[in-house]
């Protein structure tokens, strides 16, 4: 059974919401918040079954005002980062790419930290 519930978004990630509606024809916001939260209960159950040695690729988009937190989470995973790449998009925002190899724990322990910092935009995860 359904259950309504409340949630705050600000006007930019309502408008984003809107235009998602009308160019993938969902039938309202609510369906669009349902799809996307699917997708996030996916992805970290995928997560979830990460185990032992892994290599993979990490994607960020950030304010170049987070730059600090960016460096400061980084510096204590070098031992799993084997290649970082970080390039300036548009205006503010930076693109960070991580080739990441090591224990599948840190390596989600790294991501979990970019993504409790709440100064991300975009994160994705990738197992090849």
């Amino acid at each position: 059974m359904a259950k309504i519930i409340s949630i705050s978004l600000n006007e930019e990630i309502l408008g984003e919401i809107d235009k998602i509606k009308r160019e993938l024809g969902f039938s309202g916001r609510s369906e669009v918040i349902r799809t996307g939260v699917r997708m996030l209960i996916a992805d970290s159950r995928e997560r979830e079954k990460l185990s032992g040695r892994m290599s993979s690729i990490l994607l960020l988009m950030h304010n170049q005002k987070a730059e600090d937190i960016v460096t400061e989470i980084k510096h204590n995973f070098e031992d799993i980062t084997k290649t970082q790449i970080h390039s300036h998009l548009k205006e503010d925002k930076c693109l960070e790419i991580f080739i990441l190899d090591g224990n599948a724990e840190k390596i989600k322990q790294f991501v979990k930290l970019f993504q409790t910092s709440g100064k991300m935009d975009y994160i994705k995860l990738i197992i090849p």
